[in-house]
């Protein structure tokens, strides 16, 4: 992925678009840290259409059905007070 500072996306906003769209995502920094990533109307809905909901999420996790707990019958030691 290509970086660019603030003031260079701002100043070749054009260029920073046509790059997102042929050369995948491009990351725009400010002070050296990353803050923002342009990317292609294509891989925005690529990513925005794997989302499931949360609901969905728990739902599809593995099934309990037949959880068990195995307590040991060990009560411990004996303490004189």
């Amino acid at each position: 992925m290509a970086t660019w500072q603030v003031q260079e996306a701002k100043a070749r906003l054009s260029e920073l678009i046509d790059d997102a769209n042929t050369d995948g995502p491009q990351i725009i920094t400010r002070h050296g840290s990353e803050h923002a990533v342009v990317l292609s109307v294509e891989d925005y809905r690529a990513l925005s259409a794997r989302q499931e909901s949360l609901r969905d999420y728990l739902l599809g996790g593995p099934k309990v059905d037949s959880f068990e707990v195995k307590r040991s019958r060990d009560t411990g030691r004996t303490i004189a007070l």
